[in-house]
């Protein structure tokens, strides 16, 4: 009522009467007239509060909402990255061991493929780095054309998955796809039939863990080995390799654009089947790269005008035999690199096979080439086709125990040469001479008479050989070439004898090879090796025979008359053929390489007029050509040679004379060694009160020279005795020449 008296407000005299309270009182919020022009101009604090700020101070309750908001959205990432983690860690580790596995690829010296392996359910599957392996400009093509952000993104591309995903709303189909070189790397890894949701986001999930797990580099690398690209064809390299017949870093633009378009349907684009529809894919991927601007207009044109064809081409089998073996010897390696050149075995695997179809259809050929210098083997030809069953195309003939005929001669010259009873400018009969029931003959049944040592190894005299090695001895030479490496095989229960200096003994014509290139290193024997080691260290060398000697072998070799049309003096060579016909045999060399030839049927069976001269040695020179090598010169003579003619010889060494050929000067009687006795055991204990062993000669004509092992080591004095300092424990050869040239010779063993 009008006339009511107004009450006292108790809070209005409590602000009034303590003004602190009721300035904190005004200060409290309380609700404008947005248009005021208190509002508009505010006080200090109010002007640098923020919207939002203003917003929560003048609805109180906002602040809690946006608070329960931002832990709603919080809640919600935090359930999502929970679910997709739940969800990862469901899908179980990725089967990146199982997708490692590749084919076992065998390469050369260099790194080139020799030969591949199928995988066992019959895919090809080589290894490749992208890096060393891969054309650049396929590179630049596949990022441009699946993955323009590859190297930026995680494993998923938000702008390519956007992109797709507004191109099907808005068109109603899939216009291109959001998938990453990751994205599908994950689907190869675990293939899925479907296209679903679910399927996509199965290949994120694992793109990101495989972001995670692996470098960028080895993502590609993973990827560009699992593409498929038709039939059992998997990855770039074995696509390129099947269709072009090259590596995928030599490719064209044409090639490279087809590569690029084959994995996104490879069964209905393979070139072996569907040519055309491939073609247009190529074509596709080219115009696409004329609108980025990676490829021009003009070499677009050109690449387009390139027809695409029907094919499909093998894979390359290069040393069919060395790769077998290899894999039969290493175990679990995916690349196993071989010492081979495959330039080389490619020309001479041409080679053997030319030469075997003007032979014959039953006649196959090995061919091996070392370096002299490290024993590497650069060329293993094992036969003349190695899928040609009549001609046993997989039986490796390099390694096939055969009669060498005459290319062991070289070695009874050595150690005669070491010996010192001769020299190449000795003079040696040629004349008929029986060994008890033995009396070798030439091969063309005639006798040369007196002839220089040297003519009678280039011409392979045998009769000369076998005097020779009745001499050095034939246990001694067959001891010596195992001794260097060589497995000779003799027939059971029999002992060397003088027939294995004609070929009356087996050997494999890496064996023989081998001890050739010991010759060519002056003496010490390398073993050959076929599997490439990255050890550093030397392997250890094997005796031959002295350095003299063999620069003398291979002195006499290196004049040996040539075929028909080739150069002399640039290839010692030796040539052997067996008994009945069988085998057919040249090794030569030269200053850098080794190659020895075998010519023959792989069964064994005769060639009527197959002989080492006329088969294997124009084999032998025509593979020194084909090598693309320049000849190397023998070593030079080293410190010790005796380079002289007959006349300049000492007296001993002019002529030669056969063991038990009893030589007298008027009343003399024939020069014979009384002590040591030949075969002999002697007790070096025994002799270490003197230090010497003592030599005494019956008969001969003085002066007379004693050789220890072939080094002289002094003259026998006027009581026929010499005392001599024996080398050591082990077999000692004392051998005893007189003024005329006689000589008698024992072997002792000191123990």
């Amino acid at each position: 009522m009008s006339g009511e008296p107004t009450r006292p407000n108790p809070t209005a005299a409590a602000e009034a009467s303590c003004p602190g309270r009721g300035a904190a009182r005004s200060a409290a919020p309380q609700t404008r007239d947005p248009g005021s022009a208190a509002d508009a101009t505010g006080t200090p604090d109010q002007q640098r509060t923020t919207p939002q700020e203003r917003r929560t101070a003048l609805h109180p309750g906002n602040g809690r909402l946006l608070r329960h908001a931002a832990f709603a959205v919080f809640a919600i990432i935090a359930v999502s990255i929970g679910s997709l983690v739940a969800y990862a860690v469901s899908l179980g580790p990725l089967p990146l061991d199982e997708a490692r596995k590749t084919s076992v690829t065998v390469v050369d010296r260099h790194g080139k493929l020799l030969r591949a392996y199928a995988m066992a359910d019959g895919r090809w599957r080589l290894p490749v780095d992208a890096t060393s392996g891969v054309d650049p400009r396929y590179l630049q093509q596949l990022f441009a054309y699946e993955d323009k952000r590859f190297w930026s993104h995680h494993g998923v591309d938000p702008l390519a998955v956007g992109r797709a995903a507004l191109q099907l709303v808005t068109r109603g189909h899939i216009v291109s796809g959001g998938s990453t070189i990751t994205m599908q790397l994950a689907r190869l890894l675990e293939p899925r039939r479907e296209r679903s949701i679910t399927a996509k986001l199965h290949q994120m999930v694992r793109a990101v863990e495989l972001e995670r797990r692996l470098s960028k580099q080895q993502i590609l690398d993973l990827y560009l080995t699992l593409a498929p690209y038709g039939g059992n064809l998997e990855g770039i390299r074995a696509a390129s390799i099947a269709y072009f017949g090259k590596e995928p870093k030599r490719l064209s633009l044409s090639e490279s654009a087809l590569l690029v378009a084959l994995p996104q349907s490879p069964e209905t684009r393979r070139l072996d089947r569907h040519p055309q529809v491939a073609q247009a894919a190529r074509d596709r991927v080219l115009a696409r790269m004329v609108e980025d601007g990676v490829v021009s207009a003009e070499d677009a044109a050109q690449a387009r005008a390139v027809p695409v064809h029907r094919q499909r081409k093998p894979m390359p089998i290069l040393a069919p035999h060395s790769a077998d073996q290899a894999t039969s010897a290493v175990k679990d390696s995916p690349v196993i690199r071989l010492t081979l050149d495959g330039g080389i075995q490619r020309a001479l695997e041409s080679l053997a096979r030319d030469r075997a179809l003007a032979l014959g259809p039953d006649i196959s050929i090995g061919i091996l080439a070392v370096d002299n210098e490290s024993g590497d083997v650069l060329a293993h030809v094992g036969s003349a086709d190695y899928f040609d069953d009549r001609r046993a195309g997989q039986v490796d003939m390099t390694r096939a125990v055969r009669s060498p005929g005459s290319t062991l001669k070289p070695f009874i010259y050595g150690l005669a040469f070491e010996d010192g009873f001769v020299h190449p400018e000795s003079l040696i009969d040629d004349r008929p001479v029986r060994f008890g029931v033995y009396a070798p003959e030439n091969f063309d049944m005639t006798f040369q008479g007196t002839v220089p040592v040297r003519k009678a190894l280039q011409l392979s005299l045998n009769v000369p050989a076998i005097e020779l090695l009745d001499r050095v001895g034939a246990s001694r030479l067959a001891s010596r070439l195992k001794q260097a490496g060589a497995g000779l095989v003799l027939p059971n229960g029999e002992a060397p004898g003088l027939a294995m200096g004609l070929g009356g003994v087996g050997i494999r014509l890496a064996d023989l090879v081998q001890l050739y290139s010991g010759v060519a290193r002056l003496g010490n024997v390398v073993p050959l090796q076929e599997i490439a080691s990255d050890s550093k260290a030397e392997r250890e060398t094997l005796r031959l025979m002295d350095k003299v000697a063999a620069w003398q072998v291979g002195n006499v070799l290196l004049g040996t008359p040539p075929p028909e049309n080739a150069a002399r003096n640039q290839i010692a060579f030796k040539t052997g053929t067996s008994y009945g016909y069988r085998d057919a045999w040249s090794v030569g060399f030269d200053g850098k390489i080794t190659i020895g030839v075998w010519v023959g049927r792989p069964d064994g069976a005769p060639v009527p007029g197959l002989i080492g001269r006329a088969a294997a040695a124009p084999v032998l020179f025509d593979a020194f050509a084909r090598t693309n090598q320049l000849r190397a010169p023998l070593p030079k003579p080293p410190r010790g040679a005796l380079i002289a003619g007959n006349a300049q010889l000492p007296l001993p060494l002019r002529r030669f004379r056969p063991a038990g050929d009893l030589v007298r000067a008027g009343s003399e009687q024939a020069l014979r060694i009384q002590f040591p006795l030949n075969g002999s055991r002697i007790d070096a204990v025994s002799q270490a009160s003197t230090g010497a062993l003592p030599v005494k000669v019956a008969g001969g004509v003085l002066p007379m020279t004693v050789m220890v092992n072939g080094i002289a080591a002094g003259e026998i004095d006027g009581r026929r005795q010499r005392l001599i300092a024996p080398p050591g424990p082990g077999f000692v050869r004392v051998t005893v020449m007189d003024a005329v040239g006689a000589a008698d010779t024992v072997v002792v063993r000191i123990q």
